[in-house]
């Protein structure tokens, strides 16, 4: 099939080459013309484990084209995927400016029958709005359909490429054959394609990324509460999660939840809820707790130095919001680094791929190292904000030679306790006993 996806996002990205990798033609379209021409010279605008070989094979192939040009790359899709921008406004709301600027780009261009489908993160009714601008710019038959996705970052190639489901929201019987047939290839092996109305598909999304973050925090409460009862969260976690019901996933308590989605979505919920008079009392709840579950950390920092931090020297280990990706949207690394500085304290950092980012957002705020060790060289302690496979082995011997004190607070309880008791370290986790 003949596919046009409209941005070149995290979302749209991976969407376009993972469709091209099943043999569809696929043209990505972004205004920014730097982008475009890197990504038709074979370099990736992001970092995601397992697209770069997807993304240089389809493009070897020339099942893979990128353009600035939307017209000429829509002129012979079938397919339009809107891959744009959400971002959230100053009342939380989903800002849906270049979603429907660009419908009615699009509208102005379509000559004969197209699929419109939203890939973004919508509220609730934005299927209805691009259906209004594209009718307001043309009289040509197109049917619009809501398509959410639910890549994780860290293994988005892997998720489209063998989905738990596919949710396409339609009510046209000649866009929902056109649906099937793209998403065929992806669910062989029996995973479903879920066909729904267009409301229900993109309440979808929301309501799934907010339950998980409330799983989350729920982890997070009872972390909190086992510090002070004296309970492990560890065991606990592991008690609960055998229960099917409530399952093993995102029972880790950690140092909050962060990213483009998760903040960005509930908050959306929150804001659609509001305008429809009803006081969503669980997710406000869950916005709050992750608000001050970010510098739980340095709560902890500061607490251990009887509330004086200045003149500290903190090493750092972690800036994405989570491994396996460069993205530091939300990420609880910023708040803590925020609130320790704020207090007269240096930091110096290590992230496998979040550190350019994090330079091009604060600049010399902190000190970038070359490696983990670097990064703990004479400092008071090191903090552990990102779960990074690389930290969860290191060599504590090392460890203990390059810190000034043999002091860790540890962000995501990589650690085991008895181990840190045995190196003589001392430990501060979420939920866990402390160990000095």
């Amino acid at each position: 099939m003949k596919i046009a996806v409209v941005g070149t996002g995290y979302v749209g990205l991976v969407t376009g080459t993972c469709l091209a990798e099943t043999g569809n033609q696929v043209i990505c379209v972004d205004i920014n013309a730097d982008k475009v021409k890197m990504m038709q010279n074979g370099k990736l605008p992001i970092y995601e484990p397992g697209l770069d070989i997807l993304f240089h094979r389809n493009i070897a192939q020339e099942r893979l084209h990128f353009t600035t040009d939307l017209g000429s790359a829509i002129a012979e899709a079938q397919i339009i995927f809107l891959a744009l921008p959400t971002p959230p406004g100053g009342d939380g709301s989903a800002d849906l400016s270049y979603v429907l600027g660009a419908a009615k780009d699009i509208g102005k261009l379509i000559t004969d029958y197209k699929v419109i489908v939203t890939k973004s993160t919508v509220p609730v009714g934005t299927a209805d709005k691009v259906r209004a601008a594209m009718d307001s710019q043309t009289t040509v038959e197109f049917d619009v359909v809501s398509n959410p996705e639910f890549l994780r970052e860290g293994v988005a190639v892997e998720d489209f490429m063998k989905p738990d489901r596919v949710v396409i929201g339609t009510q046209s019987e000649r866009a929902r054959k056109l649906m099937g047939e793209l998403y065929g290839p992806y669910v062989r092996q029996g995973n479903p394609i879920i066909f729904m109305d267009e409301r229900s598909s993109e309440l979808t999304k929301y309501a799934a990324n907010s339950f998980l973050a409330t799983k989350i925090t729920f982890m997070n409460e009872v972390a909190n509460l086992c510090e002070l009862v004296g309970a492990d969260v560890d065991m606990v976690r592991k008690g609960i999660g055998s229960d099917d019901r409530i399952g093993r996933r995102f029972l880790f308590p950690g140092v909050g939840y962060g990213g483009s989605c998760f903040p960005k979505d509930v908050q959306a919920l929150v804001k659609s809820a509001d305008e429809n008079k009803y006081d969503f009392k669980i997710l406000n709840s869950v916005i709050e707790v992750n608000e001050s579950q970010k510098t739980v950390l340095s709560g902890k920092v500061k607490k251990y130095f009887n509330g004086d931090v200045k003149g500290k020297k903190f090493a750092l280990w972690g800036l994405a919001f989570k491994p396996e990706t460069d993205d530091i949207r939300e990420a609880p690394a910023l708040y803590i680094i925020d609130e320790l500085v704020a207090a007269g304290a240096t930091i110096t950092a290590f992230d496998p791929e979040g550190m350019n980012n994090v330079r091009n957002l604060i600049g010399n705020k902190i000190s970038y190292a070359a490696d983990p060790y670097s990064a703990l060289h004479d400092a008071d302690a090191l903090l552990i904000v990102t779960e990074w496979s690389l930290f969860r082995t290191p060599d504590f011997d090392q460890v203990a030679k390059l810190l000034k004190n043999k002091v860790i607070f540890d962000g995501r309880n990589l650690y085991d306790l008895q181990k840190m008791i045995d190196c003589g370290f001392y430990y501060n986790s979420i939920g866990r006993k402390i160990v000095s």
